[in-house]
């Protein structure tokens, strides 16, 4: 079970994310996943949106391997190079998470990511029954 606090009394308004989450299970840790598709390749460095759709896959994969599922998803951890890429993030990460309350999120500029290229990487923790 997850139960979100998106905000508690003395916090600002949030934009797609709990303030906290808490859980009780099996605990999933993701690595950061990058828009890399099966054979390693960095998919579309144009477009911003595709790549954020690749980690999202690459996530769920990561988390189906683990016996977890977005909805299982405790926090995010996004690490984006141009802040300006956050509105196709956001719409990606929606469509992965659904109409459910919005798991904590951390987001953090950084000036490069590991593949030249790649425009995000996003991690997870997730909680799952036993």
């Amino acid at each position: 079970m997850i139960e979100h606090f998106s905000s508690p009394e003395g916090l600002p308004p949030t934009s797609g994310f709990s303030h906290a989450t808490a859980g009780t299970g099996r605990i999933v840790a993701i690595s950061g996943q990058l828009p890399l598709d099966a054979d390693g390749n960095l998919v579309d460095e144009s477009d911003v949106l595709i790549q954020a759709r690749q980690v999202f896959r690459n996530l769920r994969i990561a988390l189906k391997a683990a016996g977890a599922k977005p909805a299982d998803i405790l926090k995010f951890g996004f690490f984006l190079t141009d802040l300006d890429d956050l509105d196709a993030v956001r719409a990606a990460r929606d469509e992965f998470v659904g109409d459910g309350a919005h798991p904590a999120s951390t987001l953090v500029k950084v000036a490069g990511l590991v593949i030249p290229g790649a425009r995000l990487e996003v991690d997870a923790l997730a909680i799952t029954r036993y």
